[in-house]
């Protein structure tokens, strides 16, 4: 069951629908059977909303990460694949400050 601070692999559909990549994500929250989720990249951050993860290593990941907060997506739980392991406490106060900073409606 996804938690919120998991990454985990996912299998990302194309916006074709023609195929799918699987990607690691980081679970913000879940509702019923859906997942927020935000990209993880092996790139390095481009933008304020692009969070470096210190403890990568820790989360289950094989290489330095970024979490980008503008990717988000809400995707089914069945796409979920497995989970790698979590975010640090570090790493995720560093997200919370970042969201709170730099997420906001633009409405």
């Amino acid at each position: 069951m996804p938690l919120p601070g998991n990454i985990w692999l996912a299998d990302i559909p194309f916006t074709s629908g023609a195929a799918s990549k699987l990607r690691p994500v980081l679970i913000l929250w879940t509702d019923a059977a859906d997942a927020v989720v935000a990209a993880v990249t092996s790139s390095a951050p481009r933008s304020p909303s692009d969070v470096p993860l210190r403890d990568w290593q820790a989360a289950g990941l094989r290489v330095v990460s970024t979490v980008r907060l503008a990717r988000l997506d809400c995707l089914e739980q069945t796409l979920l694949r497995r989970c790698l392991g979590s975010i640090t406490s570090v790493d995720a106060a560093n997200l919370k400050q970042i969201w709170n900073n730099h997420i906001q409606l633009r409405f």
